[in-house]
């Protein structure tokens, strides 16, 4: 039997997990969020995410999972240029009894919300173009475009206010 097969056999009990990942995710990003502005922020709090995150480029070796450079490079613009926008704007970082904090918005929950609502119906469109490891290839580059940029924002600015003491 080859992977598509299975695939086949499995997608009635993996499509409702494949709903919910989202969600469970979005839910999880803002927990970790609200957690981020009790605790100091620190280079290598900031880092870490994007670095971990890059161990998913070796889903590439899987040939199922590639696509052409030109959508890899697309997704991944897309999220750098377009989708990471709204994070790096509610994302302001205050120093605070000597220490570098990150700024509660009311705004990032709304920010967040509706982030997940355009990867859904984004996803929900490219599924029907593309073999669902593509799409998840795909998602994983525009996922990645955007906590890359967004970090390195954050990163400017900690260093920024960090030199400045």
């Amino acid at each position: 039997m080859n992977l598509q097969q299975l695939y086949a056999q499995y997608l009635p009990i993996l499509r409702p997990i494949l709903r919910i990942g989202p969600i469970v995710g979005g839910i999880v990003i803002l927990a970790w969020r609200v957690r981020e502005t009790r605790v100091p922020v620190t280079a290598r709090a900031i880092v870490i995410p994007p670095v971990a995150m890059s161990t998913g480029f070796f889903m590439f070796l899987a040939p199922m999972t590639r696509v052409p450079w030109s959508w890899a490079v697309g997704a991944f613009l897309l999220g750098a240029l377009v989708l990471s926008w709204p994070l790096v704007r509610s994302t302001r970082l205050e120093p605070r009894d000597g220490v570098v904090y990150v700024r509660r918005s009311r705004a990032f929950l709304a920010i967040l919300l509706a982030l997940l609502a355009v990867r859904l119906l984004l996803h929900d469109y490219i599924g029907h173009l593309v073999s669902p490891l593509q799409t998840a290839a795909l998602f994983y580059l525009l996922a990645f475009g955007m906590i890359v940029r967004w970090r390195s924002v954050m990163y400017r600015e900690y260093r920024a206010m960090t030199r400045s003491r």
